[in-house]
């Protein structure tokens, strides 16, 4: 499995309608194309976290793929009001992507 986090920032009276435009695409087979199991969204103090964990570890060359479709472009424009860029030098969401440096499971 692999996971990624997304840090960016965000008007915490605007989760409700992150929210749903994050319900909206993932009623589609978009996840499903793009390898998501699971997405989860937090806020904190002005931040987002985006959390989402993949079915293989080629979870980031599926959301390459999935750029050039109209759903994954629409869901970007709908968002852009609500989410800002953490760094003021992001050129794509690869510049937003927190790295992990521990990670313990149960066996």
């Amino acid at each position: 499995m692999f996971s990624s986090l997304i840090v960016a920032k965000m008007d915490p009276a605007s989760a409700a309608r992150v929210a749903a435009i994050f319900a909206d695409f993932d009623s589609t087979d978009m996840p499903g194309a793009m390898g998501t199991r699971r997405r989860e969204l937090f806020t904190y103090r002005g931040l987002y976290f985006h959390l989402q964990d993949f079915e293989s570890d080629h979870g980031a060359d599926r959301i390459e793929s999935a750029k050039q479709d109209a759903r994954f472009v629409r869901i970007s424009a709908d968002l852009r009001p609500y989410i800002t860029a953490y760094d003021p030098n992001w050129r794509s969401p690869a510049d937003a992507m927190a790295t992990r440096f521990y990670h313990w499971a149960a066996s």
